[in-house]
């Protein structure tokens, strides 16, 4: 994922909810019709008996000053996400010190303002404290790239909990971790979802101008096929109105409409879209799998299904309760993926790697459970186990629907 959204708000928990559902959907525009119907549903996936936490065994040694960093977005446009994954990477950090008196270790957080433009002096900053020995972030695809050869250079290892562009791990950096499955993953699990939902003959594949929405738009069609992803639209970054894409849909008369980028942009787009009389089902990936798009949306995004190389948090509800108590909130997209990064760093340092050389090589032979998967690492920095979910709109909540791969 590469950017999110504004400002956090509060809504409710999403309930317990990991199965298909049973559509009553058109599959063509400008019909008619409500949302999909709703089936019983088996619970989200609970904390595994072997997770590794924060807290470890209460023994860590460390010398004062110890650090690792959050980089990422934190204020302003687009944070939303950032602050999720802060919120926490902030909450291990602080669980881990309650229980580890020899090892008091700083959480130091660096606003990378979520662009490439953006992120390099907060990151050259981070690179220059001597006492961060690993970093948390940064979340979104864009960045991630702009200063991934400085971070290499400075061999500090770097655990992603979201951004998903596939390239990420093909530029020969030796300490770039991904905490969760890319594009080349939850691409081909949406494609295979939307074939075995909707039976399509015509998808049409909407996206954004960022390395993300592109890298997705295309591992989306490729698994498609091109007969069936023969519809194809393109829309800007802080576009506001969509009349053309929704003119080319109601032409195109698909059986689902799949939009890779954010919900900034996928908010008012299903809103003109349901204006218009269109009801086709819309399906959209983890960066619009945000409150936000909900809110924005108006009621319009009711009916609308989410993929994201996430795990249902609801099961895990230590963590759930221990956030929402420190945060007044419940944790959003990918908080349950970096409290998992920031533990495997802590982890390294309370076992002695107290140096950037040593936590490097600590996360690359690591190999243990989390929250939300098993990590264990391949060459590249792609994980082995990478599980993709489908969830929904139900009304104004995003709910678990059902598992696709992983």
């Amino acid at each position: 994922m590469e950017v999110l959204s504004v400002v956090r708000r509060r809504f409710a928990a999403a309930g317990a909810l990991v199965a298909a559902a049973a559509l009553v959907l058109s599959g063509c525009a400008n019909q008619s019709g409500s949302g999909p119907a709703q089936t019983s549903a088996a619970p989200a996936p609970a904390q595994p008996n072997n997770a590794v936490l924060p807290a470890g065994d209460g023994q860590g040694k460390c010398a004062p000053g110890t650090s690792i960093a959050y980089v990422g977005t934190l204020a302003g446009q687009n944070a939303a996400l950032g602050q999720a994954i802060a919120n926490a990477t902030e909450l291990a950090v602080n669980q881990h010190n309650q229980a580890n008196a020899g090892c008091k270790v700083t959480l130091v957080k660096a606003d990378s303002g979520g662009t490439p433009d953006t992120a390099v002096g907060p990151t050259q900053a981070v690179i220059n404290n001597q006492a961060v020995l690993g970093i948390v972030g940064l979340p979104f695809s864009g960045e991630s790239k702009a200063v991934g050869p400085a971070l290499n250079a400075a061999g500090l290892v770097n655990i992603t909990p979201s951004a998903t562009n596939p390239g990420l791990t093909k530029n020969g950096w030796t300490n770039f971790f991904r905490g969760l499955g890319n594009d080349a993953v939850q691409g081909p699990a949406a494609a295979k979802w939307m074939q075995g939902k909707f039976n399509p003959q015509k998808i049409c594949v909407i996206k954004d101008d960022s390395d993300y929405g592109i890298g997705l738009a295309t591992a989306v069609s490729q698994a498609l096929g091109p007969q069936v992803a023969s519809c194809q639209g393109d829309v800007k970054t802080n576009q506001k109105e969509f009349s053309a894409t929704v003119g080319q849909v109601q032409q195109a008369a698909p059986q689902a409409i799949f939009y890779a980028g954010y919900y900034t942009e996928a908010a008012p787009l299903i809103q003109q879209l349901r204006d218009a009389g269109v009801q086709t089902p819309f399906v959209a990936p983890d960066g619009v799998k945000d409150e936000q798009f909900v809110v924005n949306a108006a009621g319009s995004a009711n009916g609308s299904f989410l993929t994201c190389p996430c795990v249902p948090q609801e099961g895990f509800t230590a963590f759930t309760q221990a956030y929402q108590q420190a945060y007044n909130t419940p944790p959003q997209t990918y908080s349950a993926e970096a409290y998992d990064a920031t533990t495997i760093l802590l982890q390294g340092i309370d076992k002695g790697a107290n140096s950037r050389p040593a936590l490097l090589n600590f996360v690359r032979s690591y190999n243990g459970q989390g929250l939300t998967k098993k990590f264990q690492w391949q060459p590249n920095g792609e994980l082995t186990d990478t599980p993709v979910y489908v969830y929904r709109v139900d009304g104004d909540k995003i709910v678990t629907d059902s598992p696709i791969s992983g």
